[in-house]
């Protein structure tokens, strides 16, 4: 029998993923692991695709999306990310997912490299990977905020260099990139040539600082920027995301979506319409409890030096299992065993993040405090005590 394909069987599974299947195995576990908002749709957006089911709303669209939803997200551009763009730009897909893998598909073929950050997304390596390009990590340092150092960005160009990807808010660090680092990021990407690929799907999560989008500086159309209403609106399942990309960049993702999906769900796609243009009252309620189990991390970790860095945006922290002498990976899976705690490993988000494990604080304040005094406590039996 012929092989198979060898790039799949060069990826590797999230390790995320994995604890994740083992946690669903074993009873009583406190689930840190998962980057899932614990709160449900808001009844207003449910409302809003029941009314779409009703009228009708069961058909193929556009493979770009529907016309009313683009242009909600046009308006939104406008209002949150100051970019003043129109429904040509914005391509529609299932789940943020879909426009960072269809990005990197429209931009990278076989032999060109990827840079993509270290901890970054484990699924930014399997996308490069499926282009048949090379991703190339670029290290987010502790000491610099988990923020990119742009000399050592420059030393990683090669002439084969075709994309740089980007994250702010980040996963796993909870970074936000300065308006300073943003500007900087993309006039780099001017200097050097590059496509920039940023992921802002944390763009509503911000504790401290602000969001900016480098599309804000896009001189000459390079900037391709990822949004999605997983995050945003508690809409995981409903699998919507979209792009926002310079019209010739925007053409090669609405090719790349036929064969893909065809197109996103029109029921979810009436849905991110309704929590575009209603209430937005729900966003604010979703990032004040976030802040909250954010500070509730920080009182019970920083103390004790367990804190990689105080996380700004988003709802990750990575903790620091260094003086465990454990791997990430024997750790977290360590502690599902015996504390029924399930965090992510740290490997899985690069090399950069192996003396981490990744807690996601999308999840109740009683349950995020249980899981991390367990963690604590496990910790310190493999420390002589210490806590």
């Amino acid at each position: 029998m012929k092989p198979l394909s060898g790039v799949p069987q060069r990826m590797t599974r999230s390790g995320i993923r994995v604890l994740m299947e083992i946690a669903s195995r074993l009873p009583d576990v406190i689930h840190l692991e998962v980057g899932e908002p614990d709160f449900a749709t808001p009844e207003h957006i449910v409302d809003g695709a029941f009314e779409a089911v009703s009228a009708g709303f069961t058909k193929y669209t556009a493979n770009a999306g529907l016309l009313s939803l683009r242009q909600a997200i046009v308006e939104k551009l406008a209002r949150v990310n100051q970019l003043q763009r129109d429904v040509r730009h914005v391509i529609v897909t299932s789940g943020a997912v879909c426009a960072l893998g269809t990005s990197v598909l429209a931009v990278a073929e076989a032999g060109d490299e990827v840079l993509i950050p270290d901890p970054g997304w484990p699924n930014y390596e399997s996308m490069v990977l499926l282009a048949h390009a090379v991703p190339v990590r670029y290290p987010l340092d502790r000491a610099q905020a988990f923020m990119p150092d742009l000399d050592d960005l420059a030393r990683r160009v090669t002439p084969r260099t075709k994309a740089l990807l980007i994250n702010s808010p980040s996963n796993p660090a909870g970074a936000v990139f300065t308006k300073e680092m943003v500007e900087e990021l993309a006039a780099f990407a001017e200097r050097h040539d590059l496509y920039l690929i940023s992921d802002e799907v944390y763009e509503e999560l911000v504790f401290e600082g602000e969001h900016v989008s480098p599309a804000r500086y896009d001189r000459d159309g390079r900037v391709i920027s990822i949004f999605g209403a997983s995050k945003t609106y508690a809409m995981t399942g409903w699998r919507l995301g979209y792009a926002v990309a310079p019209e010739p960049i925007a053409a090669l993702l609405e090719k790349l979506v036929e064969p893909l999906i065809s197109c996103a769900s029109v029921i979810s796609q009436k849905a991110a319409e309704t929590a575009l243009r209603g209430p937005q009252a729900c966003v604010e309620t979703f990032r004040r409890s976030y802040q909250r189990r954010r500070d509730l991390v920080v009182s019970l970790l920083e103390p004790d030096g367990l804190l990689a860095t105080v996380p700004r945006g988003a709802f990750y922290a990575l903790v620091d299992i260094g003086t465990s002498g454990m791997d990430s990976d024997t750790f977290a899976r360590a502690l599902l065993e015996e504390s029924r705690v399930a965090v992510a490993p740290g490997a899985t988000f690069g090399p950069q993040a192996r003396q981490y494990v990744r807690i996601s604080f999308a999840t109740q304040e009683q349950a995020l405090v249980e899981g991390l005094t367990r963690l604590k406590a496990f910790l310190a039996k493999r420390q002589g005590g210490r806590a």
